[in-house]
């Protein structure tokens, strides 16, 4: 379902907006950093599902965009029937971020989609709103135009959350293949949590609002099937689950709002608590990301604050649109990837034509310790004990973290130092330096505490049997 959560500017002791959540997905992640690319008119992007997904389609393809963005994003191998690499959402160079997240549609409109639905699915959205998009506003406008030209593969209904600097739109899109969808534009005072993603009450009486857009067909279509007559539009209770906000939702929303209200307003570190939580972060947790909206003066400055799985067992650090690469760590692992685990690297395949047994992984990377691993080691050693240990870890990943967020305003002012001085590979080389060491100190500082938590649990007289699984008690 994945989780999302935007706090506008006027909330942050900062001064400008944040975007953050994680991926909640069953399968491995993996950390990517994609440069600009320039495409010719014939090139084409595959897009949809297939027939193996619980919503049936087919694949198809849509025109490339003449030049696409720099962009950060996480990937992840699996979802049935959905082609990977799959992503959530992420940032690119412009200062677009986007987070994906699932949203309910009436169980009407889920039965007349059709069986061979075409067109971009939530993952194919997000990253062509990544590659495609200079502001969040044009990134509804991505979306409002792939629907209304190709469609779109569904699994029910979606949602997306498209920030920048300046404002920050949440976009539904329902189900039933009608090209239903509607955007609402957050607020400089809005604190905004989606899992699933919402949107209510809609002016549709004032058709030039500012802060609302949707399809041409909405209230027609709402009318034709009998499902509004007058009144209040509210379209979470007319094409949606009618629930409104979920207990998770509500509950951090309101969470949220109390920091706010205090003197300090909202800090990087309660953003990250947002995402940490234990009352809404377990095993479903495929990884956490935090975006500062912010505009610095050079792109290359731009960063997401990335942890390899649900940050309950893994911190934070700064990963930047200007670096020129990831450690391998973080990179995608043979063996967590969905279809690698019966493939080889023995190049004695490829000789004998066997190239499809080939693993698409390469062969350095598997020397390498996988973050995503390491880190829910540690989260299934915590839960021996959960409530000894995950206060002492949280505690250990937040000093950890202090000490990272002083350091980055030493190194974004020495880069754009060398930025004026137009010396562009050194500052590529300092902040890949940094935030390589951020991340690999940081998957040292898990591996200590799993030893640690492990040795203690084989030294405690008194621990119990386990039987069977133990989770963090969730609000969701």
């Amino acid at each position: 379902m994945s989780y999302g959560i935007y706090v506008g500017k006027n909330l942050s002791s900062t001064g400008h907006a944040w975007l953050a959540g994680y991926g909640d997905e069953p399968s491995s992640h993996w950390l990517e950093i994609h440069p600009r690319r320039s495409h010719s008119k014939d090139d084409y992007v595959t897009v949809g599902v297939t027939k193996d997904s619980e919503m049936p389609g087919k694949l198809s393809k849509i025109p490339e965009a003449k030049n696409t963005a720099h962009n950060i994003r996480v990937n992840y191998s699996h979802y049935k029937g959905v082609p990977p690499p799959i992503t959530n959402g992420g940032l690119n160079e412009y200062g677009v971020a986007v987070r994906d997240i699932w949203s309910p549609s009436r169980k009407e409109l889920i039965d007349i989609t059709p069986k061979d639905q075409t067109g971009p699915n939530y993952s194919d959205l997000a990253k062509l709103i990544l590659e495609r998009s200079r502001s969040a506003r044009e990134g509804v406008q991505i979306i409002a135009d792939l629907l209304s030209k190709f469609g779109e593969s569904t699994y029910g209904g979606n949602s997306h959350i498209i920030a920048d600097s300046k404002e920050a739109w949440v976009v539904i899109q329902f189900a039933g293949g009608l090209g239903l969808w509607a955007a609402e534009r957050l607020g400089d005072s809005t604190i905004r949590a989606s899992r699933p993603g919402y949107i209510e009450e809609i002016p549709i009486d004032k058709p030039h609002h500012p802060d609302f857009i949707y399809s041409a067909n909405l209230v027609e279509v709402a009318k034709e099937k009998g499902w509004y007559d007058q009144g209040t539009f509210n379209i979470n209770q007319i094409f949606g689950d009618s629930k409104g906000p979920w207990d998770g939702v509500k509950w951090i929303e309101n969470e949220m709002l109390k920091i706010s209200q205090t003197s300090k307003k909202i800090t990087l570190k309660d953003i990250i608590w947002a995402i940490r939580t234990p009352k809404l972060t377990s095993d479903r947790s495929g990884y956490g990301q935090v975006v500062p909206l912010v505009e610095p003066k050079y792109n290359a400055l731009r960063l997401i604050w990335h942890s390899p799985i649900g940050s309950i067992s893994a911190p934070f650090a700064p990963v930047f649109i200007g670096q020129r690469e990831i450690p391998k760590e973080f990179q995608k692992h043979r063996y967590l990837t969905s279809g690698e685990d019966s493939k080889f690297m023995d190049n004695s395949e490829r000789i004998q034509g066997f190239s499809e047994q080939m693993s698409t992984v390469q062969q350095d990377i598997e020397i390498s310790r996988s973050a995503v691993q390491e880190a829910k080691r540690l989260l299934y050693l915590m839960l021996q004990d959960k409530e000894t240990y995950t206060s002492e870890v949280i505690e250990t990943f937040e000093t950890h973290e202090k000490q990272l967020m002083g350091d980055l305003s030493f190194i974004l002012k020495a880069s754009e130092l060398l930025l004026n001085e137009n010396e562009i590979l050194k500052a590529q080389s300092l902040l890949t330096y940094f935030s390589s060491q951020s991340l690999l100190s940081g998957l040292d500082l898990v591996n200590k505490l799993s030893e640690s938590i492990y040795v203690r649990n084989k030294l405690n007289p008194n621990k119990k049997k386990i039987d069977g699984f133990k989770m963090y008690d969730q609000i969701w």
